[in-house]
């Protein structure tokens, strides 16, 4: 019970604060991937979307808490777009959790 409503106030909190951060960054990786294929945005996908429990948890807990699945969709983020190198791992989180 307690999770979802953790879920759903962390992402209505954090929606303004992606629109400011990301908002030059998702129309680069969007580009991107449509110049390598349908199957490679995919493969983008898969990877970040098994990433949103752990990135909801790493917000929620203040940055404590990291997972795997998290760690490679932060890695994965930062080598296919240049703005999500310069950004930090608690803003790449609540930017998973956004899409």
């Amino acid at each position: 019970m307690i999770r979802p409503l953790l879920f759903c106030a962390l992402l209505a909190t954090s929606a303004p604060l992606l629109a400011s951060s990301f908002a030059g960054t998702t129309a680069g990786s969007a580009s991107g991937a449509s110049s390598k294929g349908s199957s490679s945005s995919s493969d983008d996908d898969k990877v970040v979307q098994a990433a949103r429990e752990e990135a909801a948890g790493f917000v929620a807990s203040d940055g404590k808490l990291r997972g795997a699945r998290l760690q490679a969709a932060l890695l994965h983020l930062r080598q296919q777009d240049a703005g999500a190198a310069e950004a930090s791992d608690m803003e790449l989180a609540r930017a998973i959790l956004a899409r």
